[in-house]
Parts: C-alpha cells; sequence; structure tokens
C-alpha cells in the first residue's frame, strides 16, 4: 500500500472510536460483535496505537486497498458470522456514534459561531445576516459582530450618514461640492459642459477637456476648413500693465527685440487697432533664454481720457493686456515686476471677493456684503425654493458660486505697484473668459448669436440705476461710438470669409444676453453674401474699404477695459431661472425676449490671423476670439453650440497648429523653461507606458538604431555639429567615424528667430510646396559659399543654434513624433535623380549587446555571484559611453567601469553615444509633431534641426537638390526623402 493511500485511510479513520480496532481477516465477523479468537470481542494485541498496528485495522504487513476487491484477490469474506453477543455488539455502535456526535460539535479551526453548525447547513449569507442562523446562535453571533465592530473604530473615524439625493441635488449643496472640487485644479465656466461630453485631463493647474468622446477627427477638420470650430482658451493667464507709455514701451524694449519681428512698440499695435504677437526673453539676454511667446492688446486711446502729466515730459496713461500660456506665468510675472521695478504689493480692498468654500452656509438673516448678486435679486423678488420653507434652518442665502482664480488666499496680492516708475501690474488670471472660433465661417457664427445692445429709452436714463450702461447711454459720444461699432458688425455679414478682415483686428461692441434671442432648434450658421449682393454702393464700398484698411482705431474700444465695468456685470448677471421665466411669460412663444437693463455686456473681438507659411491653403484656420466678462461663459457658450459649431479640445489646437505649420507651445519650444519642463514630463509618460507594455511587445529601439525614442537631446546634437565642424575642416568623411574625444564645454542652446536669417535659409533651401518643387524670387539674398556660412554661424552663438522646419515628405509615408532627419549620402541624391518617386534606402537593423544584460537568468542555469542580478526590468549594471561601436571589445570592456543604471529592455542606457554619427546615417535633428496633413494632402513633420549642420549639408549639396533630407521614424529601419521649408 502507497504512502498516499495510506494518509488518505487514516484521515478518514481518525474520528472512529479507539477501543474498536479492525483486522484484515475475518473482520466482517467481529464488526458485527462476534466473537474473536480468543472469545472476546477486542483485540488482545497489545501494540499501542501507531505502533505496529494502526487503529485503521489493516496489518501492518499487509496491503490495503480502496473499494471491495475481486474474489480470490484478498476482498472481504462472503461467509457472515455464525453468532453476535449482545454487550460487544452493543458497546461498538456506542463507539461509534460517541465518535460521530464528537465529529458533528466539534468546531473548525477558527472559533466562528458559523462552525458550530453542521456543513451543510453552514451558508455565506448568514455572515451578513445573523437572522438566518437557528435561534440558539444568533445571540452569540451579534455578540461577535460587536466585538469587530468595536475594534475597528480606534483606527477608522465613525462615518456620518450620507444625505440623500434629494438633499445633495439642492441648489445649495452643489454650489458647496462645485466649490469644493476646485481646491486642486481649476475648472472652466464650461467645465460640466465638457465633462459630460470629452475626456477630462489635468494639466497645468486646471481640468481641461483633451477629446471628445466620440469619433470627430476628421468632422473638426471640416470644421475649421469650411465652418467652424469653437474651443475655451480661458485658461490661458493675464496679465495687466497700466502707466504712462513712455515708462511702459522703454520697459517692455529690454524683454524683446526688433530683429525677431515687431514688438510690443509696433505702431499698429500700440494705437490698439491690432492685436501683437512677440517672443519674450529675459532682460537684455536675446537672444539667449527665451521665455516663450505671448500676445498683447493696446488699450486704444480716447479723445479727452487719460491725458497727464509725468514728471516734467507729458506722457499718456496707457493699459496693457499680455496674454501668456498658464506654464509660462510663472516665468513671465516676476521678470514684468523685476523689469517694471514693482515690488510694493497691493491687498484686495473691501470685502473678500471670492471667499473659500465652507463645508455648510451660514444661515444668516439676509444677504450680507459677500453674498453673490444672485441671492439679492432672489430675496429682493421674494422667490423661495421649496425646502426652503419646509427647513427653516437652511433657509439663509445660497452658497456662493465661486469665479476666477478661486484656488489662491483671500489674502495673496494679485496687484503689484512701482513708485519708481509709475506701472501697476495685476494678475487677471480667470478674470476674463476667452473663446476661440475657428473657420471661414466664424464671423456668420458670432452675427447670428450676438446682436448688439438695444438703447436705454427716456425713462431709463433720467432714472438712477445700479447698472453700467443706462450711465453709459447718457453720454451721447458713447451712443455715437455704439452705432459705428454696431454697423461694422452687421456688415461682417456681408463678408464671405473671415481671412478678408486684416490679421489681428480688434473690434469693441456691447451685445445684449444671447440667452434672449436663444433659437428653439439648433441649426447651422451660413454666409449672408446673397443678401448682400443687393446693397447699395455705399455699403459695398464701407466693406471694401473694411477688407483693405481694417478696423479703425476709434472702433476698438471697448467698456471691458474698465474694471468696475466688468464687476457689474458679473454681479448682475440674470440667473437661468429668471431668463426662463421671462421666456415663458413672452405671449407669442418663440419671440424676441424683452431685453432688462442688465443684459448688456461688453466684448471684445479680435481677428486671428490663419495659414501664413506656404503656398498651400493660404490664410487656413483663420477665426476669432471673444472676450466676455467672467460668469458670463455659460451664457454665450450654449447659443454658439446651437449655432451648428463644432467643440474642439487640447487635441485640437495640437492639429490647428500644425495644419497652420506654426509651432504650439510648450511642445515646440525646447530652448523655454516650459518647454524644457514640458519635454522631461512627457519623457516620464511616454517611458511609462513603455514600460508598462510586455518586453515580448515592446519595439527594440536599440536594433532600430534609435537612441532616445522617447525625448531629443539637442544640445548634445549642437555640441556634436560644433566638433564635427572645428575637426573635419568641412570633409564628411571624418562625420562617420568619429568618437567621444573631448567633452565640449557646456553652452545652452537657442532657436533662430532672426528673421533676416531665416529668410536667408529659406531661400538657400529653395522653398517647396507640399509636393512639387517651385521658384522663388532670390532678390538681395547672397549665394551660398563657406565664408557666407561661417559669417552666419559667428553672428548666432557659433553653432549653438536650432532651425525650426517644417518637412514635407516627397512620396508616401506618415512622420511620427521624435522621428530623425537625416543628411543623405551622396548615393541617395543619385537615387531619387534616376527614381523620383522611390521609396528610400533602410538602416541596417543593429545588434542589442544589452539584451543579455537585461534578460532574467534561469533557475538551472550556473549564475556566477558577481553576475546576480535582483529585477531584470530595471537591472543596475555598470554602463558608460559605449561610443559608435558598441560591440567593440574596448566598450564592452569599460562598460563595467563607470556609473550604474538602469537598464531597460531596448532602451539605451545614459549616457547615450554620439546621436550624430550613431546610425548609418549622419543625424540633423528630430521632429517635435509629424502627422498626415489634411490640409496639404501628404505626410508633414515640423522638427528642428542643427544650424550647423544644415548649412553644411546645404554646402555639400547640388543646387537642384537642395533642402533633400532623409526622416525616419523611431520604430522603423525605412528613411523616406523629405523636403525643408523655412518660411518667414
Amino acid at each position: 500500500m502507497s504512502t498516499a493511500k495510506h494518509r488518505m485511510r487514516d484521515k478518514k479513520m481518525k474520528n472512529q472510536p479507539i477501543n474498536v480496532t479492525y483486522s484484515s481477516q475475518g473482520s466482517s465477523h467481529w464488526r458485527n460483535g462476534g466473537d474473536t479468537p480468543t472469545g472476546r470481542g477486542r483485540d488482545p494485541s497489545p501494540h499501542p496505537r501507531g505502533q505496529g498496528s494502526s487503529h485503521s485495522g489493516h496489518a501492518q504487513g499487509e496491503s490495503w486497498v480502496r473499494g471491495h476487491q475481486r474474489e480470490g484477490q484478498g476482498g472481504y469474506p462472503q461467509a457472515l458470522p455464525k453468532h453476535i453477543t449482545a454487550s460487544a455488539f452493543a458497546k461498538a455502535r456506542a463507539a461509534e456514534v460517541n465518535a460521530m456526535v464528537t465529529a458533528v460539535t466539534k468546531t473548525t479551526g477558527s472559533s466562528h459561531v458559523f462552525g458550530a453548525l453542521p456543513k451543510h447547513m453552514r451558508r455565506r449569507a448568514m455572515s451578513h445576516n445573523t437572522k438566518r442562523l437557528p435561534c440558539r446562535l444568533r445571540d452569540m453571533a451579534n455578540n461577535m459582530l460587536e466585538k469587530s465592530q468595536k475594534s475597528g473604530q480606534k483606527v477608522k473615524k465613525e462615518q456620518s450618514k450620507s444625505k440623500s439625493r434629494k438633499a445633495r441635488r439642492r441648489h445649495g449643496n452643489v454650489l458647496l461640492e462645485f466649490n469644493r472640487r476646485q481646491r486642486k485644479n481649476l475648472w472652466l465656466e464650461t467645465h460640466i459642459w465638457h465633462a459630460k461630453r470629452f475626456h477630462m485631463v489635468k494639466r497645468w493647474g486646471y481640468c481641461l477637456g483633451d477629446g471628445p468622446t466620440y469619433k470627430c477627427y476628421r468632422a473638426c477638420y471640416r470644421a475649421m476648413s469650411s465652418h467652424c470650430l469653437l474651443q475655451d482658451m480661458s485658461y490661458y493667464s493675464c496679465v495687466e500693465l497700466q502707466g504712462p507709455e513712455d515708462q511702459l514701451l522703454a520697459t517692455l524694449s529690454k524683454l524683446t527685440s526688433k530683429e525677431a519681428g515687431p514688438t510690443f512698440a509696433a505702431a499698429v499695435c500700440v494705437s490698439g487697432r491690432k492685436q501683437g504677437s512677440v517672443v519674450v526673453y529675459r532682460a537684455g539676454q536675446y537672444p539667449l533664454q527665451p521665455l516663450g511667446p505671448v500676445t498683447f492688446l493696446w488699450r486704444p486711446r480716447a479723445q479727452g481720457r487719460g491725458q497727464e502729466d509725468q514728471g516734467s515730459q507729458g506722457s499718456t496713461h496707457r493699459q496693457l493686456w499680455i496674454w501668456a500660456h498658464p506654464t509660462m506665468k510663472t516665468d513671465l510675472l516676476p521678470e514684468l515686476q523685476a523689469v517694471c521695478q514693482c515690488s510694493e504689493a497691493v491687498l484686495p480692498p473691501g470685502p473678500v471677493e471670492h471667499p473659500v468654500p465652507q463645508p455648510a452656509p451660514t444661515p444668516t438673516l439676509g444677504p450680507g456684503p459677500g453674498a453673490c448678486p444672485e441671492a439679492v435679486q432672489a430675496s429682493a423678488s421674494g422667490s423661495k425654493r421649496k425646502w426652503s420653507s419646509r427647513e427653516p434652518e437652511a433657509a439663509g442665502p445660497p452658497a456662493k458660486k465661486l469665479l476666477g482664480y478661486s484656488t489662491i488666499s483671500s489674502t495673496t496680492p494679485v496687484t503689484w505697484r512701482s513708485s519708481t516708475t509709475g506701472i501697476v501690474i495685476s494678475d487677471l488670471t480667470m478674470e476674463m473668459v476667452r473663446y476661440r472660433l475657428i473657420g471661414p465661417l466664424s464671423h456668420s457664427v458670432l452675427t447670428e448669436a450676438l446682436a448688439p445692445a438695444t438703447h436705454c429709452d427716456a425713462t431709463g436714463k433720467s432714472r438712477p440705476s445700479p447698472f453700467w450702461w443706462p450711465d453709459h447711454c447718457r453720454d451721447d459720444c458713447n451712443m455715437s461710438l455704439h452705432q459705428q461699432q454696431a454697423g461694422v458688425f452687421n456688415m461682417l455679414k456681408g463678408v464671405y470669409s473671415t481671412a478678408e478682415v486684416p490679421a489681428g483686428s480688434v473690434l469693441g461692441l456691447t451685445v445684449d444676453d444671447p440667452r434672449l434671442t436663444l433659437p428653439n432648434k439648433r441649426s447651422k450658421a451660413v454666409s449672408d453674401v446673397r443678401k448682400a449682393q443687393g446693397v447699395n454702393e455705399e455699403r459695398m464700398r464701407k466693406r471694401r474699404e473694411l477688407m483693405l484698411k481694417g478696423i479703425p482705431e476709434p472702433l476698438s474700444q471697448s467698456s471691458l477695459w474698465d474694471r468696475s465695468v466688468r464687476d457689474n456685470v458679473t454681479h448682475n448677471k440674470m440667473t437661468d431661472q429668471e431668463v426662463n421665466r421671462l421666456r415663458n411669460d413672452v405671449l407669442v412663444p418663440g419671440s424676441r425676449l424683452p431685453t432688462p437693463l442688465q443684459g448688456r455686456v461688453p466684448v471684445l473681438l479680435v481677428q486671428q490671423s490663419g495659414k501664413s507659411q506656404g503656398t498651400e491653403m493660404g490664410s487656413w484656420g483663420t477665426g476669432w476670439d471673444l472676450l466676455l466678462p467672467k460668469a458670463w461663459g455659460m451664457a454665450f457658450w450654449v447659443p454658439l453650440v446651437y449655432r451648428g459649431v463644432r467643440i474642439g479640445g487640447l487635441r485640437m489646437s495640437l492639429k490647428h497648429a500644425q495644419n497652420k505649420g506654426e509651432p504650439h507651445f510648450p511642445h515646440d519650444y525646447p530652448d523655454c523653461p516650459a518647454g524644457a519642463r514640458f519635454q522631461e514630463e512627457q519623457e516620464a509618460e511616454l517611458l511609462a507606458k513603455f514600460r508598462r507594455r510586455p518586453p515580448a511587445k515592446r519595439t527594440n529601439y536599440i536594433k532600430h538604431g534609435c537612441l532616445a525614442p522617447f525625448r531629443c537631446p539637442w544640445q548634445q546634437l549642437a555640441e556634436e555639429w560644433e566638433l564635427i565642424v572645428k575637426e573635419e575642416g568641412g570633409g564628411e568623411e571624418a562625420v562617420a567615424p568619429m568618437e567621444q574625444e573631448v567633452t565640449p564645454p557646456q553652452s545652452n542652446f537657442t532657436v533662430l528667430r532672426n528673421r533676416k536669417s531665416l529668410r536667408q535659409l529659406s531661400a538657400w533651401c529653395r522653398p517647396t510646396s507640399s509636393k512639387c518643387q517651385r521658384a522663388r524670387n532670390l532678390g538681395s539674398t547672397p549665394q551660398l559659399n563657406r565664408n557666407v556660412a561661417a559669417s552666419l554661424l559667428s553672428a548666432h552663438g557659433g553653432g549653438s543654434s536650432l532651425v525650426w522646419t517644417r518637412l514635407s515628405l516627397v512620396a508616401k509615408g506618415q512622420p511620427e513624433q521624435h522621428a530623425l532627419v537625416c543628411v543623405p549620402t551622396a548615393e541617395d541624391l543619385q537615387l531619387v535623380r534616376k527614381e523620383p518617386g522611390c521609396a528610400g534606402p533602410q538602416e541596417p537593423l543593429h545588434t542589442d549587446h544589452f539584451k543579455s544584460r537585461v534578460k532574467r537568468p534561469r533557475k538551472k542555469d550556473h549564475i556566477k555571484p558577481e553576475n546576480k542580478q535582483s529585477d531584470p526590468a530595471s537591472t543596475s549594471i555598470p554602463s558608460v559611453n559605449p561610443g559608435p561601436d558598441p560591440s567593440s571589445s574596448s566598450s564592452l570592456t569599460t562598460l563595467s567601469s563607470s556609473c550604474t543604471s538602469a537598464l531597460t529592455l531596448g532602451l539605451w542606457p545614459e549616457p547615450l553615444p554620439s546621436v550624430t554619427s550613431h546610425c548609418s546615417r549622419v543625424t540633423l535633428g528630430w521632429v517635435t509633431q509629424g502627422d498626415f496633413s489634411l490640409s496639404a494632402g501628404c505626410g508633414e513633420a515640423l522638427g528642428l534641426l542643427s544650424l550647423t549642420g544644415l548649412l553644411h549639408t546645404l554646402l555639400r549639396q547640388p543646387e537642384s537638390q537642395r533642402g533633400l533630407v532623409l526622416l525616419r521614424n523611431p520604430g522603423s529601419l525605412q528613411y523616406r526623402f523629405a523636403k525643408i521649408n523655412i518660411e518667414v
């Protein structure tokens, strides 16, 4: 009998009575009480239990098998016992009954009360509901349940009873929850609308919509090309500067340079007619240390306002708005304070405008000074909610909805002044709402959704009013200006496309509450050109003048610049409940609602230029920016949506910049602090995503010859190209065998933004359209030679500069992010000359020498103590820069004598070898954004190239093939031919 069978038999017979033993012969006789050979019912064998014989009844030398055996094979005997002894039979049965009772009543290993039940009565539901237990065990189970609950009370706090859904959905509680959830990430006024339809992401301290939950990539492109796309850009930070004009221009001139384009002092921008854009640098550091691009808007000069004497010189008091990306605000605001010498902080006067949200509303007798205007109006009108009359303890004013920059403390200053320069800096972040409409019919959407404000009657002008519009109407000059602005706004209805209006034009306007003219059904706004064809000649002349000269300077004025007007409009906004009550009381359903005095809103319309580079689809992506006071976001958002616009998120902002061929901040600004931080965060995100995949499903970038698939080492690229030019002296043959001999000095790279130099590079590269080459008038551009290239390099940091380029694939292909841009060899140029549509060369497959060091060793393999590794995913081994040939013995030998770093299968360890000579083609730069461009009809990429490498390449290419490069994706071995486009 095997050992396993013995253990099984012993397990089954362990609860049998110890005074009953069984033998292998005659068992059927004595187990029923028959006489044993000794005449008694017990086995006279003196062997104790477990020694020699077992209580299971089998002899030590004999075997026992489960089940009945066949006859003649040691089975049970067939003969029945001849007689039964009553006493022995009763003792045997009594012992068996006692053993059975003991087995039933004995609890299991756990001392739980449910173990006292028989196995057939034990149910899992009894542990949740003690009433399912028998009555005799319920008290014991309840006591155990109380003990378990008391033991956890020391660690866990007693949870309060949750409110009912009806209580949670009350207006005050909803607002409190709305305010509480914004303590960490700010919400825009359209957050609830986006959260129901978009994938929300946390970016730059805000909770923003990244993309819709439905497929809309091509639909959004069609909207930008033929209709209108709407985006909420309110997360952009606004900084206001006030002071003498000469002081503002003098201080801001330290942050810019005329070599990079128009500055804050551009005549068209200073007048207030147009919006300007400029790249801001640290004070006096151009072309080094850029901060990033900003857009600015000057307040137009108004007659009879703002003329003040500043000391001995007369100067006009001006107001300037600077709009910047939220990641740039932390760098821009301290720089502006340092330049303008604004170190004196000004605390906000009066009551706190945005109180910290409390856990529950404080009951008061009436609306206090800090209560919202909605509460004041509700109490004045006598309208109360149903639950207020039933619950007197909650009859106080409703909770106040936080508006603006609510996460900062109430004591944190947002205004700084300077006693030396007279400049005042104010942080207007989240104080205004900014919507962006992109598309040729953006003006049609605006003209249908907005209506110029109606005039006040004589009665409204004479009476004193707490609203701003009646006081504004008392001045005839203001009403004359409003009529002119309304005439220009109505003139936009006859414009075919938004691109016909000059880029950057600014139009100030006061409109009625758009909720009063909300249509019953959602419709699509169309151009009104057919109706405009029958107008008189005077109107046609004014329209042509508008298209040629733009909007006059006086018409760019708006009351939105005044803080008092903005606060008045924000605090006196009608609630949706009041608007619905007006809509319910109208006699004719669908007619225009009467406009109350608080229903006039000052706005600003700013024209955004479209695609200005290249020849394909000029002025693509033009639109309008709509600036509103805060608290009016949803009041304008819903009417715009009802005009058939398509809504876009952060993803569409990036695609809009790609189709326009312009750099997008902070993705394409690696020389700025915000761009550097973004690239670090992006690298960590992509690396974490790469490591989450199984090793067998990852791309082995080492075999594909890609050193940095998740980042672009710009500094190393600029330094290596500078060494190449210095060492070889102009020969391309010396590039490939270059090794890391001398560590170059640390130098910060910059992106070339000098317009004169960019025009020269554009002419030398012979810019082309997306697919075919076009001629270009070089004009006064000098011919490219070594002396001109050397002078250009010396003028821009000696080779540490990068050039922003747009790459268009010649044949098929779709570029990806972080793709390599390489220099074609003479054989490649000869190949494309013979076969213009050829696919391009291929990179030979590289060898992964780090795979054996990352692979987990097997147990059967012999592992030496010094080669044992703890984690195969991140193995700590010595590694150095192996140079261009990692398979060499010297590289592998020095691998064990350098600093340690974590190895990941398929990725090169730090530090990286030579990024220029690692592959068979010399690396020239990388792609920051790439995709198939629907506007150009081919694959396009946006990236940065080394200025030294670009001039080095252009000097060695024939004139007919200048600007031709190779492009290869990180996970591919196939090179594609592409053309360089540098257009200013």
